[in-house]
Formats: C-alpha cells, sequence, structure tokens
C-alpha cells in the first residue's frame, strides 16, 4: 500500500474497532477485506489492526487468522487454530505413541466451528492437525481480562488427521509473525494508557498548577513513551529481519514497555486510575493478559540469554 491508502485503510480500521468488538468487529473486517490485506501485505495489515485495536482495547479472532496464515494454512479458514497456551510459544498438541494430548487457547467461538486445526510436536517435527472440535474441552477463561473472549482447549487421545507436515522453521516463523501482531496491540494499549494520563495531568491541579508542572510527572510520562518508541522501533525492524528472535525480542520490549506504561501511567491518575468508571483499567488488564500470549517479556528475554550463553555468539546487529 502507498501511503495514502495506508490512511485511509488505516482510518477504515479504527472505525471498526470503535464500534465493534468480538464476533461484530470480525464481521466488520470480512467487510472491509481486512483478511485479503492480510496475503496481499501482511506487514501493513497486521500492524495496522492490532495498533487499533489495542487503542479501543477491542478484541476479535484476528489472531487465530494471523497464525492460520503464518503456517501457511490460508484454505482452510472454516476450521479455527489453537494457540499456545498461556505463557508459552511451544506447539499447543503433542504427539506421544501416536496419542494427542492439547493443551492451549482459543476463541470463545471456537466451538461454533466443527473442526479445528492444531499445530502438534511428534519426535522432532511438527504437523498441523484436523480434529473435531467436538472432541476437545473447552473451559471459558475469566480472569483479569474477560472481555477478551478466550477459551482453554484441553484434550488428551483425541483422534486426529495429519494435514500437513510443516518445514523445520515452519512453527518458529510462524509464532514469530504472532508475536509481531501482539506487539503492536501491546504499543496501541500503552500509547492510549499515556494518553489517558497525559489528559489528566493537564487536569489535575494541585497547589494551584497542573501536576504536568511536576518533574515527577513529566519523568514518568517520559519514561513511558521512550518505552513506547523503543518497542515500535523493535517491531518495525522485525518485520524487515524476517527472523522469529528479533520478533521474539519485539514481543519482549513492548510487553515490557506496556507493563511499564501501566504502572507509571496508574501513579499519574492516582485514584482516578483505580476506579471502573475510568476507561485505564480496562487497557491495564488487557495488557497483562497480552503480555502472556506466545510468551512473556521475562521469558522471552530469558530464552534469549538461554540462546546467547549456549552458542557464545552475538546476534546480528537488527536493522533498527
Amino acid at each position: 500500500m502507498d501511503a495514502a491508502d495506508r490512511e485511509i485503510f488505516k482510518a477504515s480500521l479504527l472505525h471498526a474497532v470503535r464500534g465493534h468488538t468480538g464476533s461484530a468487529l470480525d464481521a466488520a473486517l470480512d467487510d472491509l477485506g481486512w483478511h485479503e490485506a492480510l496475503t496481499l501485505d501482511a506487514e501493513t495489515a497486521v500492524s495496522l489492526l492490532f495498533e487499533v485495536q489495542g487503542t479501543a482495547s477491542a478484541s476479535s479472532s484476528a489472531i487465530g487468522e494471523v497464525l492460520r496464515f503464518a503456517l501457511g494454512l490460508d484454505g482452510h479458514h472454516k476450521s479455527d487454530v489453537v494457540l499456545p497456551a498461556f505463557g508459552r510459544w511451544e506447539t499447543p498438541g503433542k504427539i506421544v505413541d501416536g496419542s494427542l494430548s492439547v493443551r492451549g487457547l482459543g476463541i470463545v467461538s471456537m466451538g461454533d466451528r466443527p473442526r479445528t486445526l492444531i499445530a502438534a510436536t511428534v519426535n522432532d517435527m511438527v504437523a498441523v492437525l484436523d480434529v473435531m472440535a467436538a472432541d476437545l474441552v473447552l473451559r471459558h477463561v475469566g480472569g483479569v481480562d474477560p472481555r477478551l473472549g478466550l477459551v482453554q482447549v484441553v484434550g488428551d487421545g483425541v483422534p486426529f488427521n495429519v494435514l500437513t507436515e510443516l518445514e523445520p522453521t515452519g512453527w518458529s516463523t510462524a509464532v514469530g509473525v504472532s508475536q509481531l501482531a501482539l506487539g503492536h496491540e501491546l504499543v496501541g494499549a500503552a500509547r492510549t494508557m499515556l494518553e489517558l494520563a497525559r489528559q489528566h495531568a493537564l487536569a489535575r491541579i494541585q497547589f494551584g498548577k497542573p501536576i504536568s508542572a511536576f518533574q515527577s510527572i513529566r519523568h514518568r510520562l517520559a519514561d513511558t513513551l521512550v518505552g513506547i518508541e523503543t518497542a515500535e522501533s523493535m517491531l518495525r525492524a522485525a518485520w524487515v529481519d524476517q527472523s522469529p528472535v528479533t520478533a521474539g525480542m519485539a514481543k519482549a520490549l513492548a510487553g515490557r514497555g506496556a507493563r511499564a506504561a501501566a504502572r507509571h501511567c496508574q501513579q499519574v491518575l492516582a485514584g482516578i486510575g483505580f476506579t471502573t468508571e475510568h476507561s485505564f483499567h480496562h487497557y491495564v488488564r488487557r495488557v497483562f493478559v497480552l503480555d502472556q500470549l506466545f510468551g512473556t517479556a521475562s521469558a522471552l528475554t530469558g530464552e534469549l540469554g538461554n540462546q546467547l550463553l549456549s552458542s557464545r555468539q552475538l546476534m546480528a546487529m537488527p536493522p533498527l
């Protein structure tokens, strides 16, 4: 897309996420042609949708669509795909002695489709399996952000058909694209938290002047902005580099930056930030859950450190 088309597309997506969420947003994305844009220009489609989705604290099944696209399963759009379990990025399925066990996540509408796709590890390879949705147990995930609409997917001894075997790097590549999507959503949520705190700092009067005049407030807002801009720069670099390692780094930086934004902006908002009347709590809840999907910031950072220790080599400088 050229710059003009990109701005029009972004405005359309922003209008969609501000007026819809859940299945209604899925329908709106279909009408906008987002799925076609995903196949034509994945970076633009993913980065724009997930950032505005984070900005509006909306939810959709788009992360499943991204994973299916990255796995090369565009022809199976009538089947849902299982995501890794909370805090993990390994395949949600595992085959041992011919028996399939599943521990993963899905969207709340997963039970509405008869077939489900599951990436599973068998020996040293990864295969995509086709299973009946009725053979899986779906448990609604409540917790801090039930509005996200996730379900826990569990199954043991599940009958399956092998759909395709992935290339050696197929799963890690698909995980990387999904991590970038979530990274953009974390950045969008963090930017909104920063804006809410900025508006409050300008309007709240203490000791006869706005609290935005106090150095401690300015430092917190500045630190938040630095974290957001750092994560965004790494996300752009990861799209250029196309490496699972840089994708993991970008997701880790986005998760760390968004959690820092929640902490700093809560301090700026003070008591009003704890109330359900203020919209801030929706973004804090969303950030905590998004950080858990496809690996937390701390877990991904630890994994990168383990890789450096085992290889004894520094990775190439990402294209920042």
